[in-house]
């Protein structure tokens, strides 16, 4: 017969049987979806251009994948020993400077900004919350650290039609600063669309190129309340800005995914654009 289970050092004995493993769609300990993904509370279904950024796990010198030397000889002169010592120092600081500079050459100059004017699509939309300061700055600290993304401002609103919440509603959520990826951006950004409590993608993404700028739109459903709301999204992203923006027809809210007309919604977003883009300075 086989021998019995070994205990663990502590006494406990090894577990015997099958093993439950994990549930890996069970959600982390974490706050709930934010308005650019889920790491943050959120106003509507938008997703981060840029993921969480992980910080860098504390090394012992040399670190940053340089190999640690090996003990010099004893009968090694002094002078040789600093000598050697000192060109590896000299390596690694220039390996550093070469990759800080690589990084630094691709990142566009700063020429615009994303801004909330008081209305949207000639005056169909009024502003009717700026929460840049709370749900835009959880975009930048979500963003915070991210290799292709520097300068940067996050920038939310909400809009009504004719100010009345009743008639629909509009979000734009997004950023401002100096960024590259701008293709993967847009792609996280619809992503993260899906991940927001209760939403679901139910028309996936299709890019439309529209006057040279790349739009990207899909439609989602979200249940709030016991009510299932049809939102079609769309998003863009450049060297400079990038945002969703997100509408609820409140009179058609329940209409059929099917029935978003996507290429209409990508224009009214290029519309956007190009009332809430503005020139630096």
């Amino acid at each position: 017969m086989p021998p019995p289970p070994q205990p663990y050092p502590n006494g406990q004995p090894y577990p015997t049987g099958p093993q439950q493993p994990p549930n890996p769609y069970a959600p982390p300990p974490q706050a709930a979806p934010g308005p650019y993904g889920p790491q943050a509370a959120a106003p509507g279904p938008y997703g981060s251009p840029y993921p969480p950024q992980q910080p860098y796990a504390q090394q012992p010198y040399p670190g940053w994948g340089v190999p640690p030397m090996a003990p010099l000889p004893k009968k090694r002169r002094v002078g040789l020993i600093l000598a050697i010592v000192g060109g590896a120092v000299v390596a690694v600081v220039v390996v550093l400077a070469l990759i800080g500079m690589a990084v630094e050459s691709g990142f566009p100059e700063a020429k615009n900004k994303l801004t909330l004017p008081q209305t949207l699509l000639d005056g169909k939309y009024r502003l009717a919350q700026d929460l840049s300061d709370t749900e835009g700055k959880k975009i930048e600290d979500e963003a915070h650290g991210a290799w292709d993304a520097k300068d940067l401002h996050g920038v939310v609103g909400t809009y009504n039609v004719d100010g009345d919440a009743a008639k629909g509603t509009l979000v734009v959520s997004g950023m401002y600063g100096r960024f590259k990826n701008t293709d993967a951006a847009r792609r996280n950004m619809m992503k993260g669309a899906a991940q927001g409590a209760n939403a679901k993608v139910a028309v996936p993404a299709k890019d439309f190129d529209l006057s040279g700028v790349t739009i990207s739109c899909e439609v989602v459903t979200q249940e709030q309340m016991g009510t299932k709301f049809t939102v079609p999204m769309c998003a863009w992203a450049d060297g400079n800005t990038g945002a969703t923006v997100a509408t609820v027809n409140t009179p058609l809210a329940s209409q059929s995914p099917s029935d978003i007309d996507l290429e209409a919604a990508a224009r009214n977003t290029l519309k956007v654009r190009s009332e809430a883009v503005e020139p630096i300075g």
